[in-house]
């Protein structure tokens, strides 16, 4: 089952709420990695861990073991936003279910996605990271599907609209959401005083397309590294079972012989 087969707005109710960091990153990281590397998703357990302890594309930077993953993916399935696919192989595989469980389009699932992964960021920086994952215009295109997030609960503004505009996601826990919003409040004025968001060179937006493609060449190794570690053990499993086997059928030979 393919990301796009599930690109379409759910007539059902959102059923979305507030989630744990880790959580958060999972449920980020299953939805950059289908739109991205589409080829390795649904994913293992392994690759889930491995895509979300990325240094790039990631803010904080985390350490999650494989154990904290699949109790992070138990917790995610019991809320019905993430589901385990069958008919893989021996590594179970996970998929998001987050199109209908946050009630929101292609584009809009790629700003959020973005958000989950980084948190707080500015428009333009959130424009430059979530076109890696669709294709966002120009900031006019962005605002729009910034508006629709906005009217839908699902995205909150940190700083007033206009140059330098901060949003941020509304799935924060609300002593989080609190310390979030005290923290921007405090760097307003400091930004204000050294003259916020200065122009960025005209560089700027190639430098990100180059960033992000290394970006997601790191992750897609990543997660083949992942693969390949699973397989490794696969296979010295079947060889563990293949060597028992042998023994049993010398030993029936024996018998037989004897």
């Amino acid at each position: 089952m393919n990301e796009q087969s599930s690109s379409h707005d759910s007539q059902a109710k959102p059923r979305w709420q507030p989630l744990a960091a880790i959580d958060r990153r999972i449920a980020g990281v299953l939805v950059e990695k289908a739109k991205t590397t589409p080829s390795a998703y649904p994913m293992s357990l392994n690759a889930i861990a491995a895509a979300a302890n990325q240094k790039s594309n990631r803010d904080p930077i985390m350490e999650i073991e494989p154990e904290d993953a699949e109790e992070s993916l138990e917790r995610l399935r019991g809320l019905g936003a993430v589901g385990l696919i069958e008919g893989h192989g021996r590594v179970a595989k996970y998929r998001h279910y987050l199109y209908e469980w946050l009630g929101v389009d292609k584009i809009e699932l790629a700003v959020m996605a973005e958000l989950l992964l980084r948190g707080p960021q500015t428009e333009g920086e959130l424009r430059g990271r979530a076109s890696r994952m669709e294709s966002i215009t120009d900031l006019p295109a962005l605002r729009t599907v910034l508006d629709s997030l906005k009217s839908k609960g699902l995205v909150l503004p940190l700083t007033p609209e206009g140059r330098g505009h901060v949003v941020t996601h509304a799935l924060y826990t609300g002593k989080e959401l609190e310390r979030i919003k005290a923290e921007s409040a405090a760097v307003r004025p400091v930004a204000a005083e050294a003259g916020e968001h200065p122009r960025q060179p005209a560089f700027a937006g190639a430098a990100i397309s180059v960033n992000t493609l290394v970006d997601d060449l790191r992750g897609e190794i990543e997660n083949l590294r992942a693969d390949l570690n699973e397989i490794r053990s696969e296979l010295m499993g079947l060889t563990a079972a293949l060597q028992r086997t042998e023994g049993e059928v010398r030993r029936i030979k024996e018998d037989l012989g004897g």
